[in-house]
């Protein structure tokens, strides 16, 4: 399955539409959301660990495909889970491709087999100090916030002891109302791709294919049906749809005030 994925912070100078290529459909799994901001260094090579292993790197595709990126994400042994090294690498990427006009969309893809990702990193956070963790889960909220990913597969912190993490328990109701939201994060229930579909958690989901890459073709298919669009149109749509759900106000309204902003923007 592909999720659709949106953009929060200033999402005005930046026409990126990001995708995630998710588990197949009813294999059970964990996709949490994934902003570049908060300081981190703006080059690839800038990594804030710089003698680490490369957990997530960037291939930009050519030909007819130019414009589209991919992000793989390879943190093997950990199943993608969201360590320190991980999450900090994403975001330097993520920040390198923030003011990259030659980005036009990005999809996520998992190196890891079977999975897309296994959740926070437990292990490396019962190891950090009070102030290692507050720096940590700021950081990892704000990265998700800026991509937020739509499939989210199960919110199991309640199994755990734990509340949701980095938002979930504010975006999950949004997404799905707060009764169906209620009954996921209570039970800490996960669910297949199929049924994420139907509760609107995800907006495609695919069965597998032979060779385990049928959620990144069907990412792939998505980019390259966006990629060809008008990137001043996809970026007005982009920031009207972001902010329209976050105003409370007649909708033609809003569309004007939007409107009315993108016009000064692009004309100053």
């Amino acid at each position: 399955m592909a999720a659709l994925l949106r953009r929060l912070a200033e999402p005005r100078r930046s026409s990126t539409l990001w995708l995630a290529a998710i588990i197949p459909a009813e294999t059970h799994g964990r996709a949490p959301r994934l902003d570049p901001r908060d300081g981190l260094a703006h080059s690839r090579g800038q990594h804030t660990e710089a003698a680490a292993p490369a957990e997530v790197d960037l291939k930009r595709l050519d030909g007819d495909d130019d414009g589209i990126v991919e992000m793989s994400m390879r943190r093997l042994k950990a199943r993608n889970a969201l360590g320190h090294v991980f999450v900090s690498q994403m975001r330097e990427l993520v920040s390198s491709l923030y003011h990259d006009s030659s980005a036009r969309v990005v999809v996520f893809r998992s190196l890891v087999p079977g999975v897309f990702c296994a959740g926070a990193d437990l292990k490396e956070r019962a190891l950090m100090n009070d102030a290692e963790s507050d720096l940590f889960v700021h950081g990892l909220r704000s990265l998700m916030t800026q991509i937020a990913c739509s499939a989210q597969m199960g919110l199991i912190e309640t199994t755990r002891g734990l509340l949701p993490g980095a938002g979930g328990s504010q975006r999950l109701p949004r997404m799905v109302g707060v009764t169906l939201a209620k009954e996921l994060i209570f039970t800490g229930r996960r669910v297949g791709g199929q049924t994420a579909l139907e509760m609107g958690l995800v907006n495609r989901a695919v069965e597998q294919n032979q060779t385990g890459d049928a959620a990144y073709r069907e990412a792939l298919s998505l980019a390259r049906e966006i990629l060809p669009q008008a990137p001043v149109a996809v970026r007005m749509a982009k920031e009207a749809i972001n902010r329209g759900v976050e105003v409370k106000r007649d909708p033609q309204i809003t569309d004007v005030i939007l409107g009315s902003s993108f016009i000064a923007d692009f004309l100053w």
